[in-house]
Formats: structure tokens, C-alpha cells, sequence
């Protein structure tokens, strides 16, 4: 991929948790780049370090050793103030429970990352609703999630999620409890309204369901990745 403008480069990334006195080292000496405009999916079995992987290309998380630039932006150099303004006008989440909040509507949900950082909640919800009738939900931009089915809800998500034009899209598991049709109606949606050639996407995944949608897979297992594969050798 010469020439390719990449939204994410780790090189070397080590990561290690203590546990009880004994370390354990989940990362170790990670090297991957995602380019912009692509859809990468994160494969593996539990506990081989995905989740680890996209904390810290998310931010969240700090490697131990090894480089993790977002947008050329080395995300361990930037105070904790820094780091948070940077996530939230660069990173958006989709998460595997949805985390919705039970007691606000859809819109007033997807609303939330535009009032954190600073617009007015009248005019955070106009947006919100703008982008539920994207997704195909504007006319349930007052139900609760509870009203929702799980298709629905995770449509909220997503739509929570790229609110606040981010360029960076991390989604973990989010078709893992949807049936077939609609986990592909998901990924269709997250490939139309979500990816363009200024955004990228990082899927945390077992759902091999869903696996013809990557443009790239990179294996886990053990901390390392072990393989990393495009849409020519699947």
C-alpha cells in the first residue's frame, strides 16, 4: 500500500497488565497501520488482545513500549486534557452493549457527544434527529431504548457514534447479538454512512458473518498479530 495515507500506525506496541503480582503481557510488539477510507477488521480468540489493541489506538489506554500515532498524532505524548479533546473530535465508539442511556430518547442519546463538547442540547438534538432519519429512524427519535428493538438500539449507537464527525470509527462486537439480517444491515449502514475516504473504521469481531464486508483482517492470537489479510487472498 505505498503512497497510502493511514488514519492509525503502531509500531512495537507492548502492553503488559499486573494481575495479582504476576504480569501479563497482552501486546507484544504489535505492528499494524489502517489506512484512511478503509474497513479493517480485528479477529482472534477471547483474551488474545483485541480489546487491549483498540483501547489504545482509541486513546484510553497507554502502551508500555512502541509508538501509536492517530491522525500523526503520537496519542502517549498528550496529557490527559489532550488526550481527551483530541478523542473526542477524532474518535467515535460503537460499542457491543449499545450503552445507551435507558432514561434519554434516541435523539437526546445520540446527542450527548455534541453537548460534551459544548453545542447548545437544542440544537445537539436537531442534529441528532438529522442523522436518526440517516440511519432510518426518524420517526423514533423520542422512543427509549427500551422501546427499541436490538437492531434499532445499535443504529442508535451508531449513530452516537458519528455525531460529531469523527475520523476514527472503533466498533467492538457490534453485530455479535443481532441475527443474520440484521448484522448485514448494520454493516451495510455503518459502510454507507460511516466510511468514506477521509474515515476510517477498526471492527472488533468473531462474527465471520460479516467478515466479506473488510477491506483488510488482521489475525490476533497471543498478544501478536499473527496475519494480516485484503480482499485478494481471502
Amino acid at each position: 500500500m505505498a503512497g497510502q495515507a493511514w488514519a492509525v500506525r503502531c509500531q512495537d506496541i507492548v502492553k503488559t497488565y499486573d494481575t495479582g503480582g504476576q504480569t501479563v503481557r497482552a501486546l507484544s510488539g504489535i505492528n499494524l497501520s489502517i489506512a484512511l477510507g478503509e474497513l479493517l477488521m480485528l479477529v482472534g480468540p477471547s483474551g488474545c488482545g483485541k480489546t487491549t489493541l483498540i483501547s489504545v489506538i482509541a486513546g484510553i489506554l497507554d502502551q508500555d513500549d512502541g509508538l501509536c500515532e492517530v491522525f500523526g498524532q503520537n496519542l502517549k505524548a498528550l496529557s490527559s486534557k489532550h488526550k481527551l479533546a483530541f478523542r473526542a473530535e477524532n474518535i467515535g465508539f460503537v460499542f457491543q452493549a449499545y450503552n445507551l442511556l435507558p432514561a434519554l430518547t434516541a435523539a437526546e442519546n445520540v446527542s450527548v457527544p455534541l453537548v460534551i463538547n459544548g453545542m447548545k442540547r437544542r440544537l445537539a438534538e436537531r442534529k441528532a434527529a438529522d442523522l436518526l432519519e440517516q440511519v432510518g429512524l426518524g420517526s423514533r427519535t423520542t422512543s427509549l431504548p427500551g422501546q427499541l428493538s436490538g437492531g434499532q438500539q445499535q443504529r442508535v449507537a451508531i449513530a452516537r457514534a458519528l455525531v460529531h464527525g469523527p475520523r476514527l470509527i472503533v466498533c467492538d462486537e457490534p453485530t455479535s447479538a443481532l441475527d443474520h439480517k440484521t448484522g448485514h444491515n448494520v454493516m451495510n449502514l455503518l459502510k454507507e454512512v460511516a466510511l468514506h475516504e477521509n474515515r476510517s473504521l477498526v471492527i472488533v469481531t468473531h462474527d465471520a458473518r460479516i467478515f466479506e464486508f473488510a477491506d483488510r483482517i488482521a489475525e490476533m492470537d497471543d498478544g501478536h498479530i499473527v496475519q494480516v489479510r485484503d480482499r485478494q487472498t481471502r
